[in-house]
Order: C-alpha cells, then structure tokens, then sequence
C-alpha cells in the first residue's frame, strides 16, 4: 500500500447521526473547524435528511441512504477554495441532520378566552385545547426559517409558534359554525379537519405538514359550568316542590334525632310549619294556574273554604287550607285557643270561636277549666 493509500484510509470518516431523542428537529454535526474528508461516509437514515451549508447557503441535500463523498457526488461543493489543498483539507461545510418523522402529541390550546355569542347564553368566554401532528417536509425551508445555525433545534422552541397560528383560527371557525356551545362536541373532529386545512399553507412556509389536528374540549368559564350542573341536578330532580318537602322531612327527623332538648324540638316544629307552609304555597299556586277547562278535576272533599293564617309562638304563619290546618290541629299544633284570621274578619280570633274552623276540633274535648 502507498503512502497516499495509507493516508486516504485514515482520513475517510463516517458522518451519521443517532437520534435518541424524542423532539429534536435538527442536528448540527459537529466536526473539528467543520473539514469534511474526502471519501467520507454519509449515513443518512430513514427519518432523515442531510443538509450541507457552505459559507451561510444550502449547497446540498441529501435523501436516506449511504453516500461516499467524494467531488462527482457534491457538484457544488467541488468547486470550493480549500479543494485544491487535497486531503490536508479538502472542503469545509457544515452538516445538518433533520428529522423527517412524524412528531405526535404536540399540545396547544388557548391562553386567553375566547368571546363568543352563543344563542343560549349570550355572549360567553370559551377556552379550548388539543393537539396535533408535524412532520418536516422541506428541511432546507426549515433551516432556513426557523432553525438557523442552532446546533440542535427542538420542537418546544417551535411549539410556541404554531400554537399561536392554530389558535388564531379556532375563533373563524367557530364564527362560521354559528352553533350552541352544547352542541359543539358532536363537531369536533370536523372543526380539526377545516383547521388543518387552513393552516397548511402556514406551516408549508416553514417546511412543516400539519398531518393531523385534534380538538379535545372547549370548555366555559368555571362560573357557568357550576351553574349548567345545578341546572342539571334540578332537571334529574323533577318535581322540585315534592323534592322540597322530601328534604324538610329528612330535616326534621335529624332534628327530632337531636339530642339538644327544647332546640331541637323547636327547630322540628318550626321546619314542619315551613313544610307546611310550602305544601299550601305550592297547591294554591297549583290551583291558579289550573284552567277551569272541561278536563280539569273538582276540589277533593274537605278541601275548600277560606285559607287562615295562624298565630304561632307569636309569630303569624300561613296561609293554610282545611287540610293543612285539620293536619295541625290532629298533631296539636293547632286548638280552639290558637289565634287565626281570614280574609273577612275583624281581628284574629280563637280557632275554636271561629264557625269554619269548629268542625276541626269536634272530636276533641274543650280545655281544662282553670
């Protein structure tokens, strides 16, 4: 073997690039004043492209594959200055690796809400966020644009960017939907596929596909939401006055249960009088809104006459009906000495005393004589 034989041999190199990251765009391969020796090995492998710069401008780019460098397989860099020193320094040039994969789980959302009207709510505050898919397509443009000399370029020094292009959008395709924010989620994956479309060309200005787009939610103010779940909570309810005496029965009975004495025992009577009070409310408020139409039924026995208020601890309570009142007057609550007024009369006047009121108490014999 010659000397020029034996010194080729020791200068033939192997440039390549093993990627263990996950979110590196591009990589500078970093040579000693960045010489590249002639008959050097080029290792470009699938995912890859290699891109050579010389002097700040793209001389070079090459597709997977193996390539042995030499001047028939760099036309434009076996023209420079330093070729013709031969293997001292053959050429200078500096190696850019860029990954061609496809990059998932890229997150964007919004920073600050979005004002909308929704039909339903008026003029509401949305947030949204998902998340997308990149892939370099033109790793020169890339370089060019975005990356520069950086000896490593990573997909978080990028995300920013794109985030901002994606969310600029979201708001004239929610725009062009015109559709309630509850109905929203039945549209996501068309509203991904009209963003995507609209941000392609952005992204092609930058060497980058915009492979895939996902919306995950649009959400409303926390505010709202509470309100929406109160909203549901009463419709998965019904019936919010039977709902209502359920839980004044509930409270008694814990009251009842309480081992305070003379408190509790006041505080079961009085929530019995504001169930009662309510259950009045409620059927006097039913019977108004009845229509005297032909469908409608006819009072039930004992129920009609006159509602009284009654005075109770000195405090007035009521109006009740004749049930609600034969109710009270069966647990006690209610005797011919308790003080009741109705529409029509003078003053408050003993229950007992009262004509529409006597029927309630014939059963029961009259006080003590003191």
């Amino acid at each position: 073997m010659s000397f020029w034989d034996k010194l080729k041999a020791e200068l033939v190199d192997i440039i390549e690039w093993l990627d263990d990251s996950n979110n590196t765009l591009v990589y500078r391969f970093d040579r000693y004043q960045n010489e590249i020796k002639y008959g050097a090995k080029l290792v470009v492998r699938e995912g890859q492209a290699a891109v050579f710069v010389n002097e700040g401008q793209i001389a070079d780019v090459f597709q997977p594959g193996t390539h042995t460098l030499e001047t028939q397989n760099l036309p434009i860099l076996g023209t420079l200055k330093g070729w013709k020193y031969g293997f001292n320094s053959p050429f200078k040039a500096e190696v850019y690796f860029v990954s061609t994969r496809v990059f998932t789980d890229m997150k964007w959302g919004t920073m600050n809400p979005i004002m909308m009207r929704d039909p339903e709510f008026g003029a509401v505050r949305v947030r949204a966020f998902g998340s997308y898919t990149i892939r370099v397509t033109d790793p020169g443009a890339l370089i060019k644009t975005l990356s520069g000399t950086d000896n490593r370029f990573t997909t978080e020094e990028v995300a920013n960017q794109l985030r901002n292009l994606i969310v600029s959008q979201l708001p004239v395709v929610l725009g062009e939907l015109k559709m309630p924010i509850l109905d929203l989620a039945a549209q996501y994956q068309n509203m991904g596929d009209v963003i995507t479309a609209k941000m392609k060309p952005e992204f092609e200005k930058f060497g980058l596909d915009l492979p895939k787009l996902l919306i995950e939610n649009i959400s409303l103010p926390p505010e709202v939401e509470q309100a929406l779940d109160k909203r549901t909570s009463m419709g998965v309810i019904g019936d919010l006055n039977r709902y209502t005496q359920f839980q004044t029965a509930e409270s008694m009975k814990a009251a009842a249960e309480n081992p305070s004495g003379t408190a509790g025992a006041g505080m079961g009577m009085g929530m019995g009088f504001a169930m009662a009070q309510q259950m009045g409310q409620a059927i006097a408020s039913g019977q108004q809104q009845a229509s005297p139409g032909a469908g409608s039924p006819p009072p039930l026995p004992g129920a009609g006459g006159k509602p009284f208020f009654v005075a109770i601890n000195g405090q007035q309570a009521g109006p009740f009906d004749m049930g609600t009142l034969g109710g009270q007057a069966r647990g006690g609550t209610l005797t011919r000495d308790t003080l009741v007024w109705c529409d029509g009369m003078a003053s408050w006047s003993p229950a007992g005393s009262v004509t529409e009121l006597a029927p309630l108490f014939g059963g029961m014999p009259p006080p003590l004589p003191r």
